[in-house]
């Protein structure tokens, strides 16, 4: 679950990181009275759950509570990557000497929170990870003792050479530690870390994305979740109990079980084509979520072809096949399927697709391959 800039700062302050504080509003006219409660310039700043939002537009300085309002106007029902800005962030801007980067995430080949800091950080990280690599140094962090100090001090002297700002740095490092894993996060990232001309250190924005296996235990935490700034179809499938996140492919895939659905999107990637999402349904073998996967992927105008692969284990190959006959039958499709079928009750399974006009292949690399190619192959 990803958290809004604003709820990320007020959890930071909760843990003593020092991060302006801030208005959230969803009109121009609340934009200008919030502007007003600042002495000087501010911010206004989209919130949405997607990253590149200040080169999206929405992201602006305003020197005065009118421009604020201006602004505001113009950013809010703005589209940023396929979401509409519902909300605004007020806050004042800040006099900024230098930019970085620090970050913790979960590595899981260690299986370690991994921290990431970077003086060359700022909006461009990824450029920096892609481009200068050296400039970015990475910690594992042994769960059983947390960030120790000295290793805290280490990451600062890696960003600063004045000790007073390490030492700062290091400070913060350990704070946003204690949120991460009080939180349950997988990500927790000031971006931008920033240093003011008096030696202020600051967290002038935040993220944090929280595991959604922690949510049963943090109901508090759950309350935070925005489903209108997610991805309708990512909420659409979380309400029917399917696991789906979206890509940006062509190649609809539906597939039970989270080892296979990964398999699938590298063979797809493999023979030249492209994902245009991960969906799996599970080990249910209720037809319902055949239908409703099928659903969920046909709402995607990107996809130019739909890849059923289904090994039947404890998921019944025949209630699939009966979910795409019920699927088909109300929704009839408008791009190719292709189907892999095998395992548990799989002759049933085909006797119930052939008696519908369906063809059912039994050999992944043959379904992938035809599928890429109905999509339009490699994009």
């Amino acid at each position: 679950m990803n958290l809004h800039e604003y709820q990320a700062k007020d959890i930071f302050r909760q843990f003593g990181i020092n991060t302006p504080a801030g208005e959230v509003v969803t009109t121009p006219a609340a934009a200008k009275e919030a502007a007003r409660k600042f002495s000087g310039p501010v911010m206004v700043k989209a919130q949405v759950h997607v990253g590149g939002r200040g080169k999206a537009g929405g992201v602006k300085f305003c020197k005065t509570p009118d421009e604020a309002q201006e602004k505001a106007s113009k950013i809010l029902g703005m589209q940023i990557k396929g979401l509409t800005v519902q909300k605004v962030l007020i806050a004042p801007a800040a006099d900024i000497a230098t930019e970085a980067y620090v970050g913790i995430i979960v590595d899981r080949a260690r299986k370690k929170p991994v921290f990431m800091v970077s003086a060359a950080g700022g909006i461009d990280i990824e450029e920096v990870a892609a481009t200068t690599p050296e400039k970015i140094k990475y910690h594992a962090v042994d769960v059983r003792y947390g960030l120790m100090p000295f290793e805290a001090l280490e990451l600062g002297f890696f960003l600063y050479k004045d000790a007073k700002l390490a030492r700062g740095a290091a400070k913060v490092m350990q704070q946003l530690y204690a949120a991460f894993m009080a939180n349950g996060c997988s990500l927790a990232e000031i971006n931008p870390f920033v240093v003011t001309p008096t030696g202020e250190i600051i967290a002038l924005d935040g993220k944090m994305v929280i595991d959604d296996n922690e949510l049963d235990r943090k109901p508090d935490l759950e309350a935070l979740r925005d489903v209108e700034s997610e991805n309708p179809a990512e909420v659409d499938a979380r309400e029917n109990n399917l696991t789906f996140i979206k890509l940006d492919g062509n190649v609809g895939c539906i597939v039970n079980g989270a080892g296979l659905a990964m398999a699938t999107m590298d063979l797809v990637k493999y023979y030249g084509g492209e994902p245009a999402n991960f969906l799996d349904i599970g080990g249910s073998s209720n037809p319902e979520k055949v239908v409703n996967a099928l659903r969920i992927i046909t709402a995607d105008t990107n996809v130019k072809a739909i890849l059923f692969n289904i090994f039947g284990g404890i998921t019944r190959t025949d209630d699939v096949a009966n979910g795409i006959v019920t699927a088909l039958k109300q929704n009839p499709l408008k791009v190719p399927l292709v189907i892999r079928l095998t395992g548990t009750n799989e002759e049933i399974a085909l006797k119930i697709l052939a008696d519908h006009g369906l063809k059912a292949s039994s050999d992944m690399d043959e379904a992938v391959q035809q599928a890429v190619k109905l999509a339009g192959g490699a994009q």
